[in-house]
């Protein structure tokens, strides 16, 4: 991909994975949407709680309209498009038989799937678009989300389309994006 640099020994699937918004407007088989969806539950979390759910829905279902409604406008106009739109949900509480307490890392767990679904996604000719462009406060009671969970984000997994098919100022954007350095994401030691 031009205009991106990274160490070779980086694997090559995430380095080439990027968010594209141009969307072929094509079905995905529910095998492959379940794939994506199983490979972001092995990621770690905090004893294995797992706190992740996804609420998913696929182009053409009966949920479709619901869940590109709850997207702002501009994330639903190029949205629509899509395969599948996701909206990732975490427990704000570890369960157990004796109890529920407040789990730290719920949001950076289902963070750490949302990373894996994007990968198995790529692996798959997929692409993905994560995106926070919802209408939190309305989205959570239309989803039927209860108030110990939290709506995370949203993410799109499609195959890639035509950038013409975007608004001009959308189509200058439609490329792969560039990293910091890692001088400036990583410090040895304390914060400053």
């Amino acid at each position: 991909m031009t205009g991106r640099i990274a160490n070779p020994k980086i694997e090559k699937l995430i380095v080439d994975r990027w968010s594209p918004r141009a969307f072929d407007g094509s079905e995905i088989p529910q095998e492959d949407l379940d794939t994506i969806l199983e490979a972001a539950g092995w990621a770690p979390s905090a004893y294995n709680v797992q706190p992740w759910t996804f609420l998913y829905a696929r182009r053409g279902d009966a949920s479709w309209d619901l869940f590109l409604s709850q997207l702002i406008d501009f994330n639903q106009s190029w949205a629509k498009d899509a395969s599948a739109l996701v909206f990732v949900v975490s427990d704000k509480y570890m369960r157990s038989d004796k109890g529920n307490s407040d789990n730290h890392s719920h949001s950076f767990d289902a963070g750490a799937a949302w990373a894996l679904a994007a990968l198995q996604a790529q692996a798959l000719g997929y692409h993905t678009h994560g995106m926070t462009g919802l209408k939190f406060g309305e989205a959570e009671a239309a989803l039927g989300i209860p108030e110990d969970y939290r709506l995370e984000a949203g993410f799109t997994i499609g195959k890639q389309g035509d950038r013409a098919s975007l608004p001009d100022f959308l189509q200058e954007r439609e490329v792969a994006s560039t990293r910091k350095p890692l001088a400036e994401i990583a410090k040895a030691g304390k914060f400053a």
